[in-house]
């Protein structure tokens, strides 16, 4: 099964130059807890809640700085033509929750989660990824 047929289409994003506040109140109202950062269709990074509570407080960060002070930019990503099972393996390999999904132009055409690869036909896909998401590992940049 393809990334395309699990994942979430059309995601809701933000500009590096939204205010982590704005970021915030955002992932607050869409009941998320990522959102892909992007200039017109390229995504440039993730935001999480935890990039904003952890690292934006330990930082000393205000509210009003913008979503690319905090951003995790070097991204793992998948494919939307990517097997499930490569990616399950991929969630599992880096520690991660979701990927932004990709077109063959680079283009954001989705987010894939861990609920996702649950929904999918292949249970053990979301088994791959939950165990090794959640092995105790080194800190890490992507949630």
């Amino acid at each position: 099964m393809q990334v395309r047929e699990v994942m979430t289409a059309s995601p809701k994003t933000v500009r590096p130059e939204t205010s982590i506040r704005e970021a915030a109140s955002f992932m607050l109202s869409e009941d998320t807890g990522s959102l892909p950062v992007c200039d017109g269709e390229t995504v440039l990074g993730m935001i999480t809640d935890r990039d904003i509570a952890v690292r934006g407080v330990a930082e000393g960060k205000s509210p009003d700085c913008s979503v690319s002070d905090l951003m995790t930019e070097h991204l793992i990503v998948a494919r939307d033509t990517d097997d499930t099972s490569a990616i399950a393996q991929k969630m599992s390999d880096h520690q991660v929750r979701r990927l932004p999904v990709i077109d063959e132009n680079k283009k954001l055409v989705g987010i894939v989660s861990l609920g996702d690869l649950a929904r999918s036909i292949k249970d053990s896909d979301a088994s791959t990824a939950l165990e090794g998401v959640s092995e105790k590992g080194e800190l890490h940049n992507q949630s």
